[in-house]
Order: structure tokens, then sequence, then C-alpha cells
């Protein structure tokens, strides 16, 4: 910087002493003469042009950002201008702790961005293409759908299916995009199951497993209504019971037993779960937690289902509230994984102590109490996890069907919970009250702009991208943090409107505007001008004369 300061005081003494051989006030003379000439036409095309030019810009300069999220200008400046004039950071991390906390940071960005299956998806034949049907909008996007699929393939299939032709059958259907051809494949493999039991040739597991995932697949995606499902799981789960058995007895005989022993303990399992939910939407709820609580104890590592999360729905509808604290306190664990329906069901049960007597003014007169201040904090807890869920609870944005998956912290986890969870916010009296007049406080505690959370990782700059892919086009996706227009944008967008409006002025007013040129052209250079009297003073023309002599 010194050295910068240094040159420049140089340049500038060597301009002021050599202005004479190089003509400097005979240029300036000449261009205010020149400009002294200028008619208002031109100052209309000069003013009409740059507006033109920026306004372009300006759009262009919006385009990008939409697309991209970020300035085309900036982003050149950044990559190409900076490392020219020397702005690149040379101070990158030598040492091997910096290394691996950079490593430690981009796997947390990676898991915080990886999308997870939805514990409370809906079913698409009952509940999703009943919406189609009405509105004649999809709700489920083809990314979402297709990540169906994969864990489909995941969870009921296995290497050998394609030893067995009904394994096969089912094989395929899972890939199959066409819904219609899905369940054509499965009734081939219902009726090619009856076939063979006609023939008394079904000696292996396979065969009734294969049953078991045609009926989930007629269940999922032929039913209309949550009744005709039930009854399609219901024979699927006795089909999957008899190959859980059998398999489990000859699990340990070979890779491929065992494999297709896993196979049947995801069946079993996912059959079981959605019976429950079954039953939790027909109204029968303390049925459903038995089932849920079975479930948990019979599988206890299978945690990949997130099947507490149906539980802790199912007893905040039966107001268990005692139940669901005892869930929470083995699932609210700093080493297990969050998620928006613990933090924000903590938030819940500790608001339900004070909301019905919370008051703002009064609050604001006397302070917290120990009780409003741990709801609070847990509210805070809560919003800085996901800050998409307050306005669904509040009313604030319109809710639509959950998607199948959900992605961590993102709009679309927001709009599961808030689809399943709003009814029991509404339950509890003062809840929503206390949380409209606190969510907001969350933000200042958050350092911005986000490089590290408070109670949590920093919020993923992932999750917009991830959210579109799996929310419908007709749904405004949240974003968090709100992105704010670039420099250039708003300097742009000024310059334009700054512009037209002196053109529209010289056209309109050609003399007025013209004198009011002069007058500001001269009011610029009047500092200018004062500056080289002074130096004339300080250092006359012949100066440079008497240097040669020497």
């Amino acid at each position: 910087t010194y050295l910068w300061s240094v040159w420049l005081f140089v340049m500038l003494v060597l301009v002021c002493a050599l202005r004479v051989p190089f003509r400097i006030s005979d240029s300036v003379s000449a261009v205010s003469m020149f400009l002294n000439t200028l008619t208002p036409k031109f100052y209309v095309a000069l003013t009409g042009t740059s507006s033109l030019i920026s306004g372009l810009i300006l759009i262009f300069e919006w385009w990008y950002f939409r697309k991209y999220g970020t300035s085309f200008i900036e982003q050149v400046s950044v990559s190409h201008l900076r490392p020219l004039l020397g702005g690149v950071d040379n101070s990158s991390p030598t040492n091997s702790n910096t290394s691996n906390g950079d490593a430690d940071s981009s796997r947390q960005s990676v898991s915080e961005c990886k999308v997870w299956r939805n514990p409370l998806n809906l079913f698409r034949g009952a509940e999703y293409n009943r919406y189609t049907w009405v509105t004649g909008r999809e709700p489920l996007t083809y990314y979402d759908m297709n990540l169906s699929a994969q864990d489909h393939q995941t969870f009921f299939t296995c290497d050998s299916d394609h030893l067995r032709p009904a394994d096969a059958i089912m094989q395929k259907a899972w890939r199959e995009r066409n819904p219609q051809a899905r369940i054509s494949a499965a009734h081939e493999a219902l009726d090619l199951e009856e076939y063979v039991r006609s023939c008394h040739l079904c000696d292996s597991c396979a065969l009734c497993n294969s049953c078991a995932t045609a009926y989930i697949l007629l269940a999922e995606e032929e039913a209309t209504t949550i009744v005709e499902a039930e009854k399609l799981f219901k024979q699927a789960l006795k089909a999957g019971e008899s190959c859980y058995r059998r398999s489990q007895q000859v699990q340990h005989h070979g890779a491929q037993h065992e494999a297709q022993h896993r196979r049947d303990t995801n069946v079993l399992v996912y059959i079981k779960r959605r019976l429950a939910m079954c039953s939790r939407k027909l109204g029968r709820t303390r049925e459903a937690v038995k089932m849920m609580r079975d479930l948990m104890k019979e599988f206890p590592l299978l945690s990949m289902f997130n099947i507490h999360e149906n539980l802790l729905e199912s007893l905040l509808e039966l107001q268990a509230y005692a139940d669901v604290q005892a869930v929470l306190a083995k699932y609210d664990d700093i080493s297990l994984p969050k998620s928006a329906t613990i933090c924000y069901t903590a938030a819940l049960l500790k608001a339900r102590a004070v909301s019905d007597k919370f008051s703002p003014e009064a609050a604001s007169r006397r302070g917290l109490s120990p009780a409003e201040m741990n709801a609070v904090e847990a509210i805070h807890r809560a919003v800085e996890f996901n800050p998409h869920v307050p306005k669904y609870l509040l009313e604030m944005k319109s809710l639509i069907l959950p998607p199948e998956h959900i992605l961590k912290r993102g709009d679309s986890e927001a709009i599961a919970y808030a689809f399943f969870h709003l009814q029991h916010w509404k339950r509890v009296e003062g809840a929503l009250n206390l949380l409209h007049c606190t969510w907001e406080g969350t933000f200042r505690m958050i350092p911005y702009p986000l490089e590290k959370g408070h109670l949590f990782y920093p919020y993923p700059i992932c999750t917009e991208t991830a959210d579109r892919e799996l929310l419908p086009v007709f749904h405004e996706v949240s974003v968090y943090p709100k992105k704010e227009l670039p420099f250039f944008i708003l300097f742009t967008a000024g310059l334009c409107s700054f512009t037209a409006m002196l053109a529209l002025l010289t056209h309109q007013f050609p003399e007025l505007m013209g004198v009011f040129a002069k007058a500001f052209l001269s009011t610029l250079f009047a500092p200018l001008n004062f500056i080289m009297e002074k130096v004339e003073n300080i250092l006359p023309s012949s100066l440079w004369h008497q240097l040669t002599r020497i």
C-alpha cells in the first residue's frame, strides 16, 4: 500500500512538472471548448445510448443471477481480473489440521445435502393419484419418483432374483417407469405364482416373497382407497412372514441366503410399517401405536425407516405427551441425526407448558420466566435446524402434498412436517402464538454470513437446488438465507433509470438541460482548476526549462 501511494505521488509530481511539454493545459482547454460547442441533441443521444446499454446489461445480469445465483460481472472479476491484479490468496492451508478440518466440513456438507426417504410418505394410488384426478396437477416430480424406484430396488430385490421367474418379473416391475406397466407386471407375478401353486411346485420362499412384493406394489399404486390398500398389505403380510421365517432358518448357509434374508427382512418391516400407517389414517391410532412399538422392538437396528417419527405423530394425535417425551429422550440425542420432527416436537412440548398463559406484553414488562426461556430456546433451536417450518405452521405459506423424499433442513422437510403436525400445534392453546412472537429472534443469534452455526452445523447452501428437484413446479420453493441482489444489478438498475430520466428531460427541455450540463461540468472541474492554479504557483512552468539547462 505504501509503495502504491509513493508511486502515485511521484506520477502526480511528474505530470505537474511536465505539463508544459505535454501541453496538458491546451488539451484541457480544447476539451472545454468542445464540450461548450455540443448541442442538446448530442446529450439526448448520449444519455439515450447510455440508458439502452445499461438496460441491456441489467437484463443480462438479472437473467444470470436468477439462473446461477451470482452476478456475472462479479464472477468474472473474481475469476479472471483478481488473479491479474495479484488478489489471489496464497495463504492456503499447509498443515494437516487445517486440511483435515476442510475435509470434515466438506463431508458434513455432503451429508447435510443427502436426500432421505420421507417416513410419512403418502400412498400413490389412494392419495397422490386422487389429488391428480381432482386438480390435474402432478404432486410428484420425476426425480422424486426415480429415487423411490431406486429405494424399491434396494429394499425388495437381491442379486439372485433373475434365477426365479416371478422374482425376475418383479425386478423389472420396480424398474418400469410407466405405472400401468408396473401394475400389470405385479398381476403377472401373482398369476404365475398361482399357476405354480396349482402345479404343486412352490418349494422355496422366493415365490412367496415375489407375492409379497407384488401385493406391496398393488397396495401402493393400484388401490384407490386406504381400505383397499390395507387389505392388500394384509395379504402381503401373510406371504412376507412365511418367507421371513423360512429364510431366517437358512440365512447362515451362504452369501446368497444371507442376501435373501436381508431382503425378506426389509419387505416384512416395510409391510408392517405401512399397515400401521393405514391404521393411523383410518382412525385406529392406538392400534397403530402398538404396531409401531412392536416393530421397533422386533427390529431395533433398522433405523433407516425412521419409524420413531411415525410413532411421535401418532402419540401426538393421542395427546400422550408423556410418551412423546419418552421417545424424544431416546432419539433427541447429540450423537443421533436430527430432523424437523424431533426438534419441533421438543419445542412443542416445552411451549405447551407455558403457551396458554404467555403474553408478549407481560413478558416485555417482567421478562421471561425460566420455563418461558426454555420454550423460547427450544423454538430457536428448532428454527435454526429448519427455518422454513414456521411459515407453514403460521399459515404464511400454502401447503402442498409432501414429496416421497425430503432434504433435511430444506423446504421439502418443512412441508412434510407441517402437513402432518400443524393440527398438533393448533391443538395446544397458545403454541402458535408463542411461535409467532419468538421464531424470528433466531436469526439474530446465527452469525451472518453463515460461516458457522449456533447450535448446529452451518446451514447448507445446496438445499435450494435439491428442493427444486423434489418439489413440483407450481410450488414456490422457500429459500434461506434470502439471496441479496448483487451490487452490479443495483448499480446498473440505478444507472439505467438515471440516464433514461436525463434523456427524457434533455429531449423535453433542451435549453435548460444544456445550461444545467455546462454548470455541472464547470462545477465538476472547479476543484481541478483550483489545484492547477496552486501547482502553477508552486511549480512555475519555467521550471522545466531551468531543469533542461542544468
